[in-house]
């Protein structure tokens, strides 16, 4: 593959490389120099006092949100896609999820508790993180408001009149959506409709004198810089090299012994 490709992307020498690679250094720097302009926009946003009740189960039984900031001050959130009805956690998000074992613990010792939360029963979410050998903490938000509150857990009846995602009002979806094998659905043993009834995203709090604050929330696209391996594959020669209408990735521990 690579041959055939070099035989149709420009060549040069090392010296032609050097300048065009000076070239593209300038616009890193600028990218990364807007990157820090649009992080202290994020840290600038208001906070939103969170006045409401929310009960989770987790490995410690039924825990509310202030439970879950672990003594921190700050607690970040990544709503993983895990419905009740799903077999198993969307491929995409357990492939961000992935990533999380190796810093959650560096976070914690940093005044930061990341969890992962989903709607799926705790006993689904145990079964599959001992599945996945995750070590992260992760709970289940199936018997509370939260997922629907900030936006990644929807209804029947939200998704026969429309619902709001990522900021933007979604149209209706149709009664029936069949899901194709391979797709990112049917890999979860849903179809179309089930599976959409959870999004997927990332929120931030603060508890400040005793008090939580909703302080961000990303969605969509806007979750791209958390998902490692995309930051790699955005470096390599051929870049996300992604095609198809399933997803060219599968959860870990389903590709087998390497």
């Amino acid at each position: 593959m690579m041959a055939t490709i070099a035989a149709t992307h420009p060549t040069a020498t090392r010296e032609e490389w050097l300048a065009k690679r000076l070239d593209l250094l300038k616009a890193e720097k600028e990218l990364t120099r807007r990157g820090d302009e649009v992080t202290r926009m994020r840290q600038d946003l208001p906070w939103v006092k969170v006045d409401k009740d929310y009960v989770f189960e987790t490995c410690q039984g039924a825990e509310d949100l202030r439970d879950l900031f672990r003594g921190r001050s700050q607690l970040l959130v990544y709503h993983l896609m895990f419905g009740r009805d799903y077999t198993a956690p969307c491929a995409s998000c357990s492939m961000i999820a992935d990533g999380f074992n190796g810093f959650w613990e560096h976070l914690y010792h940093h005044d930061v508790m990341l969890w992962g939360i989903s709607r799926a029963p705790y006993e689904k979410i145990k079964a599959h993180k001992e599945k996945a050998g995750w070590s992260f903490p992760w709970a289940s938000s199936a018997g509370s408001d939260f997922n629907q509150d900030y936006f990644v857990g929807f209804s029947d009846a939200q998704q026969d009149t429309g619902y709001r995602y990522n900021f933007e009002d979604k149209p209706p979806l149709p009664s029936e959506m069949p899901a194709e094998p391979g797709s990112h659905a049917g890999i979860c043993g849903v179809d179309w409709r089930t599976f959409l009834k959870e999004m997927p995203g990332m929120s931030a709090f603060a508890i400040d004198d005793g008090e939580i604050y909703h302080t961000y929330s990303a969605y969509g696209r806007g979750l791209d810089v958390l998902w490692g391996a995309y930051q790699w594959l955005d470096r390599a020669p051929l870049g996300r090299n992604e095609g198809g209408n399933g997803p060219w990735w599968k959860r870990r521990y389903e590709y087998g012994a390497l």
